[in-house]
């Protein structure tokens, strides 16, 4: 399992092989709604033979499912699934990766990997980190409007003060303790030897200066998600003077995070984050408005296909849940020709838009059906 970054989406773009399989499904964390999952996941491989026959022996398409019809037999992975799952195989790389997120079932066999349910996941707009702090030690979470769960830190992120500081702790006698409130906020208590102010103080802001800089390092950094700091309201002050984290939300959440419940936290971080959504999502939408305007935006797919051959896309904005049955047939002209998914060939449209967007440095979102500014299915914002 990989962390889902840009990085690893390039990676997978820049694969150069003539049968790529793309399969993606809906999953269940518990039983015993998770019974069928394996089920669901078989019929999906029965999709993917039909069509890669039309093109392969017998004997190559059962060498090209052999590595999903492995997973599909291991009880252990099937009983540790959460909302979406996406398997990516072809020769010499096998990619399966877990979601929080449910995902529409999806079988395709193209020529190259269909990325877009994977970059839905990373850049729709409502996903964010919550950073759960004390004096003594960290928590990170990922979340998005419908969830939120704990991510286990690498090896390289520190998650105690011990942790961080390690010889050059000042107060290494003191021990913290955190007491709930009435209203779920809580404050720490110290007690033992040396437990002066100034010296805990002192750790707590090195403390800070550490964790912040490694979580943006390993975390903020590599997925570009906002974050949001959960701590008492002293650590916030704390953390802020110390902070270099550019993607750290100005405001946050008022509480020790293992004072409360993980739906309260949920709620606590979705409070924070939504505006936050919004405000991102008007302001993309407004920005193709006022270029389309302007004669730098359009929604024509025929015209942005030709954009996005000659480099000239800035932002596309791709319709969530949409597919597209259309090929680029000519990546110099952009020439397009409305074909058949079930064809190996053939991709979707969107998707096709999208690899070739990023590929040429442009940006990609993806936005729910409810706030496209097209009827389309895409839009996209032009360079020049």
């Amino acid at each position: 399992m990989k962390l889902l970054t840009e990085k690893l989406i390039q990676e997978l773009l820049n694969v150069n092989e003539e049968l790529c399989l793309s399969l993606y499904m809906p999953t269940h964390r518990s039983h015993p709604e998770n019974l069928q999952d394996p089920i669901r996941f078989n019929n999906l491989i029965k999709e993917l033979e039909k069509s890669i026959l039309t093109k392969y022996s017998t004997t190559e398409t059962t060498t090209h499912l052999e590595p999903l019809k492995k997973l599909a037999e291991d009880a252990d992975f099937w009983n540790h699934t959460t909302e979406g799952l996406a398997v990516l195989s072809t020769n010499g790389r096998f990619e399966v990766i877990k979601l929080k997120v449910s995902v529409e079932e999806l079988a395709i066999a193209a020529d190259s990997f269909h990325t877009k349910p994977l970059r839905k996941y990373l850049q729709s707009t409502d996903r964010f980190h919550v950073l759960g702090v004390s004096h003594h030690d960290i928590q990170l979470f990922e979340g998005n409007r419908h969830s939120l769960d704990p991510i286990v830190l690498s090896e390289d992120v520190p998650a105690t003060i011990e942790d961080a500081l390690g010889d050059e702790l000042t107060d290494k006698h003191t021990t913290v303790a955190s007491y709930g409130g009435s209203s779920g906020e809580s404050s720490n208590m110290h007690h033992g030897h040396g437990g002066k102010k100034e010296e805990m103080d002192l750790d707590a802001e090195r403390f800070f200066r550490v964790i912040g800089k490694s979580i943006y390092e390993n975390y903020s950094r590599p997925t570009g998600l906002p974050l949001i700091l959960a701590a008492l309201p002293e650590h916030h002050h704390q953390f802020h003077e110390v902070n270099i984290n550019p993607l750290l939300l100005e405001k946050g959440i008022t509480v020790n995070p293992k004072s409360v419940s993980k739906e309260i936290l949920a709620q606590r971080a979705w409070e924070v984050m939504e505006p936050e959504y919004s405000k991102r999502l008007k302001n993309t939408v407004d920005r193709f408005e006022q270029e389309r305007a302007n004669g730098k935006g359009s929604d024509d797919y025929k015209e942005v296909a030709i954009a996005a051959v000659e480099g000239r896309i800035d932002t596309l904005l791709v319709e969530a849940d949409r597919v597209i049955a259309v090929r680029i047939t000519n990546l110099v002209t952009g020439n397009t020709q409305k074909k058949d998914l079930d064809n190996p060939r053939v991709d979707d449209l969107l998707d096709d838009m999208g690899e070739l967007v990023m590929k040429m440095g442009g940006k990609v979102i993806v936005v729910p059906t409810e706030s496209m500014p097209s009827e389309t299915g895409l839009a996209a914002i032009y360079r020049y």
